[in-house]
């Protein structure tokens, strides 16, 4: 008896050439990294033809956050060591790394002591840093239906939102994301206002980076970061948000002379002060970032996601990028959100005491292009 033999989901297909193509560029010769995360196997068969059509050559990792968990509590030491020394002699091997990390439970960790997450990160970082700096990488999430619990819709619709946001035309980001990373590099002064809001800081001297798709999937920002003591003020950020398995609500951070002198949220405050006390640098703010993916429009517990929100901010304590480097060091990096759409409470931004964004839409010629009318259209 034959059996009808089963198609592959064809957004598959189209988001593997986002992937290889778009976002790292995959060419012949190339050895190419797949840390696949609770990944389905058509999309790793996907990946791999992508990148074997290209005359590149595939390389595969599976994980799982549970097995994940289980070894992050049975122990460092020793078995840590060599498990960062293989995975820097093996990262040094490659040209390119793609990550899709899907996940059953987003608070797998949870009851991961904190300071066992900080020996993890510690001991990755020569790895995590030549990945970052010498290979061409992407991140991204799979869709699930704890995901789409998250964002409170059915599974079906998040998966369709999923692949709308994810294979998107990133393309008609780089104009208007190049007037921004202009205006940004002219500027001195920045001041955020909105509720629970007044921040001033200055960004003279930093670069701004476009991201329009080459790092994360979905993208959708441009970065760069504070002149590191210049941070005045407070920020309330309205955006719910998970760190190492725990969930905080309503952060609130106040700032004098670029360090954070009190912190507060009515989930968890004695973890985000636990974590903001990691190191010297989890104090100060090592990136800036304006988001616009026109596709994501409320959070969801998940930074990939929410870091791009259309019409927010992130304000980041922690580690600085090498592209844009304020100095700042740190073995943490948390991307924190506020949203300033009238929906969340409005807001404004101001470059120089200009208006450049208005309750999360942008004021001015060539900006204005990054507005949902424009990128969806």
């Amino acid at each position: 008896m034959n059996k009808a033999i089963k198609k592959m989901d064809p957004r598959y297909r189209k988001l593997a050439k986002v992937l290889c193509g778009h976002s790292t560029k995959v060419a012949k010769g190339e050895h190419v990294l797949l840390d696949l995360w609770e990944t389905p196997t058509d999309m790793a068969e996907a990946l791999i033809d992508e990148i074997s059509e290209r005359g590149a050559y595939a390389h595969v990792e599976l994980g799982n956050a549970q097995i994940s968990r289980k070894l992050a509590l049975s122990g460092a030491g020793e078995r840590l060591k060599v498990q960062s020394e293989l995975a820097y002699e093996k990262i040094k091997k490659m040209n390119a790394y793609i990550a899709i990390r899907g996940a059953k439970n987003i608070f797998e960790n949870s009851d991961v002591p904190q300071q066992r997450m900080s020996e993890i990160a510690a001991a990755m970082k020569d790895a995590v840093e030549h990945r970052v700096n010498k290979t061409k990488w992407v991140v991204l999430r799979w869709p699930s239906p704890s995901m789409a619990q998250q964002a409170q819709t059915s599974t079906g619709a998040f998966e369709d939102f999923y692949f709308d946001v994810c294979t998107m035309d990133y393309g008609k980001m780089a104009l208007p994301m190049d007037a921004l990373r202009q205006l940004m590099e002219s500027t001195d002064k920045v001041r955020i206002t909105g509720p629970g809001t007044d921040l001033a800081f200055s960004i003279k001297g930093m670069r701004a980076i476009p991201c329009g798709g080459q790092y994360n999937i979905p993208d959708g920002e441009v970065f760069t970061a504070p002149v590191k003591d210049s941070v005045e003020g407070r920020v309330t950020y309205n955006a719910p948000t998970v760190y190492n398995g725990v969930s905080f609500d309503n952060i609130t951070l106040e700032f004098e002379k670029g360090k954070v002198v009190r912190a507060d949220s009515p989930t968890n405050g004695d973890m985000l002060r636990k974590i903001l006390g990691t190191d010297e640098g989890a104090c100060y703010i090592g990136e800036f970032a304006l988001g616009f993916n026109p596709y994501i429009t409320k959070p969801m517990r998940d930074i990939l996601f929410d870091e791009k929100i259309a019409g927010s901010f992130h304000f980041t304590p922690g580690q600085a990028y090498k592209e844009a480097d304020n100095g700042n060091k740190s073995r943490i990096h948390w991307d924190l959100v506020c949203i300033q759409t009238p929906e969340y409470g409005g807001g404004e931004i101001y470059f120089d005491d200009m208006l450049v964004r208005k309750d999360g839409m942008f004021v001015g010629k060539g900006i204005d292009r990054l507005n949902p009318e424009y990128l969806k259209g």
